[in-house]
């Protein structure tokens, strides 16, 4: 016997089969696709598509790809299969559209009623179109795009009553990787993304936004993804360095390059994600911001994903948010958002000069990959149990408030440094209003009016502990971020003696306050009398109710702070107050004197010293790190060819604000409003807390917004001794009578204490010529909205609810702004009529008092549910010149005069100081500096400030983001730190190199006779120079923060 027989195998013949079987053994394709493919080969005589291009198919579904084979059918091929076939995926899902062309001429296509009908599961959306998703067996693949994400093989519908109808219908392509050889439940991971996804996250993310619009498999192969790998354990700059020459530089945005020299300072990472009407996703960051949400702190920076969609296709969002974005291997889910309070505020004309766009947060739930990190929150979680979380948000009684409350989860905040757990968090009642004979008093809506609308009290101990020199959390910078980033977790330490606390607590705080379910928002007062270690919350507060079948769910309970009460600065005038004051009887000469007199102060900027630091520290915000106030508080002359060019830059745009109603107006303050706990106040009295104690006297109280003829109050201020007893020698606030039918601050433009500011102005001039007029009082009563509550809505009923409303958002239009310019026009024709009493001024105060009503009501919209339309007939057809719109009219109103107000002398501004150089700073310096950093500002600096002018608008946040880091770039080449004040280098080469920059800025400037090229010097080495002038003025310079600063001038 032939043992060699005997060893081989008896099946070899069965092994010996053709490539094109072993493919379709190897990737199988749906029937249908299989049976398209054959009938395709055989009638054009094509050899079958290779491998590779199978698994593609398979990525992109059964439906697509039969609709993809269904077109090429239809055609002649010129070349082979499977390039036509990779032609169609590489355009996926353009290919579907009618108006796509491929090079070939298309033959006849089946519409789509014509097409066979495909086994689908549906999914039926209480608000819109049924979604179909479609049955297929093949697995789903992270196929076909540059991005992870997932449409995973939907169609978008036609909605009834679509103009755009059938031939507009395009199948979404998934928002995914291509490449793949490991599935998990279902899922295909590349062989690059299970390497790269052992990054740190940030790391990863990164690599997803330098690849720009390519697929990760096309620009990294798995041997590049095992040397990133290695890098793992770089520190994060030089780690963006590396992936910016190896990918970034290539298809990624220079001026949008997240390169930071302080990754690791604590501040917020921020992660977007951009999706375009296609569905096709667009990562961006991470970003470093100053500021923090309790969202971001509960889960972690890394976990909350901000999603801004094309308005163009609300198809497209619904998909997105239905089937959540991978981002390497995490999947986050539409969770939350918030109305834009700014783009509410702003004008028509800013509005439409401003791309719509739809903004929302995404949260990481589940992962694909195969070691799910189970330890994360919401690894397991669904949607509505991840919310439950936060608050029992589902208590709430309408839509409108469930979406409303539960965005507080997004207000910027800081962490209030105390351990909720040994906090005892106490219920008190509201105080109602009565009338004369007692009972309380309802509004329009059937509800009791109260007087203490959003404020409680909080222990004496407990406020001691907000930190010091904090003001607000949207304010926080750069140059005050390290005062109060560590409070953020300050839960896991001792928090007794911390030294960043107030010595003077706060006399109000608004707060935010999340508490085993509910969510409470409003004011907290200083309170000595209520023992310590007590926080007392009021009915009017809780804005989400916890659920009592939920207890044993654990909550991310804490305490945040949005703002304290805080010394008021200097008190402006806007249109609208102009306006009211106008129609109370104050002329208008006394505007124009106020305008002429600031007018006349900007003209002392150039000459005077104090009005000119003044100036520098008003603006310091816009001035990046208060240069200007810088240079002038060292000694440097005002006629200093730079700094002199600061100074006019200023000047103007004090006179734009002048122009514009920005009025700087004597005796007047913004302050934070609560009621009176001592109950001694009566209605018509107020008391006002400032620096040196209690104000007496008349005074005029009124709220923006406000637009109601009555919306300004004539009050008396009185000093309340009993309240020394509560506050002690807490600051800075108005406290309101809790008397009477109705509360003050109600009347005044719908008002209430949860941290609203209040003008108050104890101008004797205002106060002589002003006549109060009759409170508001709604006339116009919308009807109450009617809706079904959220646990009313089934688990997914509700997030297509939510969803519905997200996209309406842009629908709605911004009625509120509508309101505000339809109601100024009015009032501009009104005041132009003078005292002359025609009919048309009794039109157009109708118009105006129902114009009120709606502005109020559509400020609120977004809570009470209510839709606010403004009627053709209460539009203007003109509006006041000063409005710059169209069509327009001049207006000869007290507005108009000051808008067309225009000096008689502009000799300081126009006159051109020639470019010279400070006698102390144009010395011999050695020449080694010189040519280092000759060659660093001609060779880099200029074509990267260059390269980041040209990322946005001017005045843009990206803009001035990537200008600001292409200085703090330089800034750490000077100083191997972040300012002069952290160098370790010795001070003498400091002083030399600064002093290099300073003559290489000016040389160059000179030369083009542009003293804008003298930035870099003072922008860069600025902290050096200021430093060395001093010392050559024999001087000793000391600290002084900004806003001290600010109170003295």
């Amino acid at each position: 016997m032939n043992f060699v027989e005997m060893d081989a195998d008896p099946f070899a013949e069965e092994l010996l089969l053709p490539q094109s079987v072993l493919e379709i053994v190897e990737s199988p394709l749906p029937p249908a696709v299989e049976a398209l493919l054959q009938k395709i080969c055989s009638d054009q005589s094509q050899k079958p598509p290779d491998l590779s291009v199978r698994r593609r198919l398979a990525a992109v579904g059964e439906a697509a790809a039969t609709e993809i084979l269904r077109r090429i059918a239809g055609r002649s091929i010129k070349r082979t299969l499977s390039g036509f076939i990779i032609y169609m995926l590489d355009r996926y899902p353009d290919c579907l559209c009618e108006e796509f062309r491929s090079p070939v001429v298309p033959a006849p296509v089946k519409s789509v009623d014509e097409r066979s009908p495909k086994k689908c599961v549906e999914f039926r959306s209480p608000i819109s179109t049924p979604m179909k998703l479609e049955d297929s067996k093949t697995p789903i693949s992270t196929a076909g795009n540059k991005r992870q994400g997932s449409l995973l093989r939907y169609y978008a519908p036609d909605t009834p009553g679509s103009s755009e109808g059938p031939s507009r219908r395009k199948a979404m392509r998934p928002l995914s990787f291509c490449g793949f050889n490991e599935s998990v439940n279902g899922v295909v991971i590349s062989e690059q993304l299970r390497l790269l996804s052992q990054l740190e996250f940030r790391k990863l993310f990164l690599i997803l936004s330098y690849i720009g619009r390519k697929k990760l498999e096309d620009v990294i192969s798995p041997v590049a993804a095992m040397d990133i790998l290695k890098l793992k354990n770089q520190p994060m700059t030089q780690f963006e360095s590396y992936m910016w020459n190896a990918y970034g530089h290539e298809s990624f945005v220079g001026s949008e390059r997240p390169k930071y020299l302080d990754w690791d300072s604590g501040r917020t990472y921020m992660y977007y994600c951009d999706v375009d009407q296609r569905g096709q996703c667009t990562f961006k960051g991470p970003l470093l911001d100053t500021t923090r949400t309790h969202l971001q702190r509960a889960l972690g920076d890394e976990n909350v994903l901000c999603v801004k969609f094309a308005s163009e296709n609300e198809c497209c969002a619904k998909i997105v948010a239905d089937e959540g974005i991978l981002v390497g291997v995490r999947r986050y889910r539409f969770f939350v958002y918030k109305e834009d309070k700014e783009k509410r505020k702003k004008s028509l004309e800013e509005t439409k000069k401003t791309p719509a766009c739809l903004k929302c947060y995404f949260v990481r739930f589940d992962s694909i990959g195969p070691h799910n990190d189970m330890s994360y929150t919401f690894s397991t979680k669904k949607i509505n149990e991840a919310r439950s979380h936060f608050m029992h948000v589902h208590t709430t009684a309408s839509m409108s408030k469930y979406i409303a409350r539960f965005s507080l989860i997004l207000s910027k905040t800081i962490k209030f440094p105390v351990n909720l757990a040994e906090v005892n968090v106490q219920d008190i009642e509201d105080i109602p209003c009565r009338d004369e004979n007692g009972c309380v008093v309802l509004d329009e809506d059937g509800e009791p009016r109260i007087h203490t609308d959003g404020t409680g009290f909080i222990s004496e101990d407990l406020a001691l502990r907000c930190p010091k020199e904090f003001c607000s959390a949207r304010l926080i910078r750069d140059g005050n971020f390290e005062q109060f980033h560590d409070f953020t977790e300050l839960d896991d330490r001792n928090l007794q003696g911390t030294s960043s606390w107030n010595r003077e607590a706060p006399l109000l705080m608004q707060v935010r306050l999340f508490n085993n379910g509910r969510a409470v928002k409003g004011t907290l007062l200083i309170n000595k009398q209520i023992g310590p270690g007590k926080i007392q919350v009021r009915p009017s507060m809780i804005k989400v109710e916890k659920d009592p079948r939920l207890l044993a769910t654990s909550t991310f309970n804490s305490l945040e702070i949005v703002a304290i009460s805080h010394k008021p600065r200097r008190s402006y005038l806007s249109k609208y107050l102009i306006a009211l004051l106008s129609y109370g009887g104050v002329p208008e000469e006394y505007f124009l004197s106020i305008m002429e007199g600031a007018l006349e102060e900007t003209k002392t900027i150039y000459t005077n010293r104090r009005a000119a630091l003044k100036a520098a520290v008003k603006y310091g915000e816009m001035d990046y790190e208060f240069t200007t106030a810088k240079i002038i508080s060292s000694g440097v002359p005002l006629n200093e060819p730079y700094v002199h060019s600061c100074l006019s830059r200023l000047a103007n745009m004090e006179k734009d604000q002048i122009r514009r109603g920005k009025l700087p107006i004597a005796n007047s303050y913004y302050l934070m409003g609560t009621a009176d706990p001592t109950g001694m106040l009566n209605s018509d009295e107020v008391c006002i807390i400032l620096e040196n104690g209690h104000v007496t006297g008349k005074v005029l109280v009124y709220k923006s917004p406000g637009l109601h003829f009555g919306d300004i109050h004539i009050m008396t201020a009185r000093y309340v001794q009993e309240l020394d007893h509560i506050v002690g020698n807490a600051k800075y606030a108005i406290f309101f009578s809790t008397k009477g039918p109705r509360s003050i601050a109600n009347e005044i433009a719908s008002s209430d204490f949860d941290g609203d500011m209040y003008w108050v102005s104890m101008n004797p001039q205002l106060l002589n010529y002003y006549k109060a007029s009759e409170p508001w009082s709604p006339f116009y009563v919308m009807p109450k909205a009617v809706g079904r509550r959220p646990s009313e809505f089934t688990p997914n009923e509700l997030e297509y609810e939510l969803l519905r409303t997200f996209l309406e958002g842009k629908k709605s239009g911004n009625n509120m702004a509508l309101a505000a310019d339809s109601w100024l026009a009015c009032m501009d024709r009104f005041l132009t009529l003078g005292n002359s009493f025609t009919q048309e001024k009794v039109d157009l105060r109708r118009k105006m008092l129902h114009l009120i009503d709606l502005y109020y009501e559509a400020l609120d919209a977004s809570k009470t549910g209510k839709k606010v339309n403004i009627p053709p007939e209460l539009k203007p057809e003109k509006y006041p010149h000063y409005m710059e719109r169209i069509p327009s009219y001049d207006s000869t109103s007290v507005l108009g005069k000051l808008y067309n107000y225009r000096e008689s002398s502009k000799a300081e501004e126009s006159t051109r100081i020639e470019i010279g150089k400070l006698p102390c700073f144009d010395v011999e310096v050695p020449d080694a500096c010189l040519v280092l950093w000759g060659e660093r500002y001609h060779k880099h600096y200029l074509p990267e400030m260059t390269e980041a002018m040209g990322c946005g608008p001017c005045g843009s946040e990206v803009r001035n983001g990537a200008a600001n880091d292409v200085i703090k770039k330089y800034k750490q080449l000077l100083y191997d730190a972040s300012d002069f004040e952290d160098s370790a280098r010795k001070i003498d080469e400091i002083f030399n190199e600064a002093l290099a920059i300073y003559n290489v800025c000016y040389d160059y400037a000179k030369r083009f006779n542009d003293v804008k090229k003298c930035s870099f010097a003072w922008r860069v080495a600025g902290s050096a120079l200021c430093k060395y002038h001093a010392l050559e003025q024999k001087g000793r310079p000391f600290l002084i923060l900004p806003s001290i600063l600010q109170d003295i001038l």
